[in-house]
């Protein structure tokens, strides 16, 4: 039989954390950035009632989610765009934007979506170098050029758990060409409390180029229903919609992100136990001459290039007692480094107790 011809991608396909290590049960999965505490309980009830409808289709524009989301964050209804995931939002903007003849500028740590839709679609992707696993400004601006369309920025950064200050987004912004799109990630700003450091939304929702993406994958525990949100002009957000397909965004998705949304309590409870759990499994480490970043989001970068171990060492080790860490060489190529999310008070327990082993 012949195949009829496709295109050819010399692309690398992302990678996700590992989830299962053969026929092991009881896996501690710490490769994902997850959340520690799961979901809402609003949110537990609200999957529980046996009367939701799923044979009909969702509002396509997720009217309800978007008027919540107003709402929560004191934005603009119509400048509001619903995906699945803001892996979607990441596509529809690379789609809206670029051709062949473009170039994407991203920091050379960075989201793996990114480089990967932008290469997709054929524009060519520069690499801005970073300064001790940290976004550089000045990096970004060298590399400029004509042909620049977009630059994407994680704030923090993921995989490395750095951030750009309120002070050094201003300034990124005012340097790049106002004819550039600036695409802010805010994945992890809800955990976000570093007194210096201010929501990428906050900074520009009155800028009509700058595109703020978010998600309900991380803090809200709804990774697996695939919600997340985009915040630019009316114009841009409105061209997003014609190549939107139309019913992205499941009917539990809407309904859950809507009730996520409206739960304070658990988004506090989440942030405190980041905080308390991130700051205790460093300080632990840092005794085992393993160090990171400090703590920003719901992970921390683990540098081994002091320790008596290497990195892949000891995620081996670890995987044979169960506990699934992120190996930074695959796609981002971080030689001697691993990610770790922070898990649960049992779950970061656990990990603590297995890596004591191996040092012992």
């Amino acid at each position: 039989m012949t195949v009829p011809k496709f295109k050819k991608f010399r692309i690398e396909a992302y990678k996700p954390g590992k989830s299962k290590i053969g026929k092991a049960r009881n896996i501690i999965k710490l490769s994902a950035n997850e959340s520690a505490l799961g979901v809402s309980p609003k949110v537990k009830r609200l999957l529980n009632n046996k009367n939701l409808i799923l044979s009909k289709y969702p509002d396509s524009k997720a009217q309800v989610l978007r008027k919540e989301i107003s709402n929560k964050f004191n934005c603009d209804f119509n400048k509001i765009i619903c995906g699945a995931g803001s892996d979607e939002i990441i596509q529809m903007i690379c789609q809206l934007y670029l051709k062949s003849s473009d170039e994407v500028i991203v920091p050379q740590y960075s989201f793996l979506m990114y480089r990967i839709y932008a290469q997709i679609v054929g524009a060519k992707v520069i690499f801005s170098k970073e300064k001790n696993f940290k976004v550089s400004v000045a990096e970004i601006i060298k590399r400029v050029t004509k042909k620049t369309k977009i630059v994407f920025i994680a704030n923090p950064n993921n995989p490395t758990g750095t951030y750009l200050n309120k002070l050094e987004l201003l300034e990124l912004r005012k340097k790049l060409k106002k004819n550039i799109l600036l695409v802010m990630d805010d994945a992890y700003f809800e955990y976000m409390k570093n007194k210096d450091y201010k929501s990428s939304l906050d900074l520009f929702k009155n800028k009509d180029n700058v595109v703020v993406i978010r998600t309900f994958s991380k803090i809200y525990g709804l990774a697996s229903l695939r919600v997340g949100w985009g915040y630019g002009s009316k114009k841009i957000i409105n061209a997003m919609n014609i190549i939107k397909p139309p019913f992205n965004v499941n009917q539990l998705a809407q309904i859950s992100a809507t009730e996520a949304l409206k739960d304070r309590n658990f988004i506090n409870q989440s942030v405190k136990h980041n905080i308390m759990e991130a700051n205790k499994v460093k300080n632990i480490l840092e005794k085992l001459n393993i160090f990171s970043n400090e703590v920003t989001a719901n992970f921390l970068l683990l540098n081994f290039d002091k320790c008596k171990f290497s990195a892949n060492y000891v995620f081996n080790k670890l995987q044979s007692k169960g506990i699934i860490l992120r190996s930074t060489e695959d796609g981002y190529n971080i030689k001697n480094k691993l990610r770790l999310t922070i898990g649960s008070k049992i779950e970061n327990a656990k990990f603590i107790k297995e890596i004591k082993v191996i040092f012992n």
